[in-house]
C-alpha cells in the first residue's frame, strides 16, 4: 500500500509560513504560536528556503534582529505532487531531513513531516 501512496496523498496543504523580509524574532513567535519546528519561506507564493527552530537556536540570541533571508537553509530538497512517498522518506532518512516542502511550478502547495507522514502510516490497514 505504502509504494503507491505520493506527496500529495499524505501533505499538510494549510501550511504556516513566512517571508524572507520577516525578522528571525517575528518568525520564532510563529513557530511557537502555531506550533511547529519550522516555517517554509515564501516570497510571492515561491519558495525560497526553510528556517527551523534548530537553525534560530544555534544562531543565538543575537539572531532574532536578523532578517529571515540571512539565517534560512537556501538549498533545500522539494518533492511534487507524484513524488512517491519511499522517496521522500529515504531523503528524510538520509540527509536527516524533518520537512519536506512540496512544490506546483515552484510555489509552494504542501508540507511532509515526519509527522504527517507517520500519521499517514499509521492510518494505513
Amino acid at each position: 500500500m505504502i509504494k503507491k501512496l505520493k506527496a500529495e496523498d499524505i501533505m499538510i496543504e494549510e501550511v504556516h509560513v513566512t517571508s524572507p523580509k520577516d525578522l528571525v524574532a517575528a518568525a520564532k513567535l510563529k513557530m511557537m504560536r502555531c506550533n511547529v519546528g519550522g516555517l517554509p519561506v515564501v516570497d510571492d507564493k515561491r519558495i525560497v528556503g526553510i528556517i527551523t527552530h534548530r537553525d534560530v537556536l544555534l544562531a543565538g540570541g543575537e539572531a532574532l534582529g536578523l532578517k529571515v533571508n540571512d539565517l534560512m537553509t537556501k538549498e533545500l530538497y522539494v518533492a511534487n505532487r507524484d513524488t512517491p512517498i519511499l522517496e521522500i522518506t529515504r531523503i528524510m532518512a538520509d540527509k536527516g531531513y524533518q520537512r519536506i516542502p512540496v512544490v506546483e511550478n515552484g510555489n509552494l502547495v504542501g508540507l511532509i513531516t515526519q509527522s504527517s507522514l507517520i500519521r499517514a502510516l499509521a492510518g494505513l490497514d
